[in-house]
């Protein structure tokens, strides 16, 4: 936790202290191991990041108890699970999602270079990613033409959300 004023002291510190002990106390973490590790996890209904980073699960600091977890992927159909978590313990999801067909073309491109890579990125209100795998000229997310509707959810800020026209064989950025 960052101090904002310099000048709160040490009452401040031993004030943030006894909070950051009492918020461990009640926290547990649910470690991902989920094929593909694109996919999102949702808790409780709010994203909170892709399942895997480079190939490497990811852990997640969570309050302790039941929660509902979502993994999702366009590419494949969506796992619902309920979760029991217990305070300083790390409880493991693995999981390999199954695989839908593919979508059929022509294909146009849809780039989104956003600060907050872990943004989530939603296309006609479905999960489709994060934003940092459609944030270069070499990355894009491929849809069949049409009209979409497009919002780009940071982990804190306001949401961006544009309707945009994919083209086939062209590129459209999210600003």
């Amino acid at each position: 936790m960052k101090l904002i004023y310099q000048g709160l002291g040490v009452v401040a510190l031993l004030s943030t202290a006894g909070i950051l002990n009492a918020q461990q106390g009640n926290t547990a973490f649910l470690k991902t191991n989920v094929n593909p590790g694109r996919a999102g996890v949702f808790v409780d209904g709010k994203y909170v990041g892709p399942a895997g980073n480079f190939r490497v699960g990811r852990k997640y600091a969570l309050p302790a108890g039941q929660h509902q977890v979502k993994l999702v992927d366009p590419r494949f159909e969506e796992f619902s699970t309920t979760v029991d978590l217990k305070a300083g313990k790390t409880t493991k999801l693995a999981e390999a999602l199954k695989q839908l067909p593919p979508p059929k073309g022509p294909f146009g491109g849809l780039r989104t270079p956003v600060p907050d890579k872990y943004a989530a990125v939603y296309v006609n209100e479905k999960f489709y990613g994060h934003a940092g795998e459609f944030n270069n000229s070499s990355q894009k997310l491929m849809l069949p033409v049409g009209e979409y509707s497009v919002r780009v959810e940071p982990s804190g800020g306001t949401p961006i959300n544009q309707k945009v026209k994919i083209e086939d064989g062209k590129t459209v950025l999210v600003h």
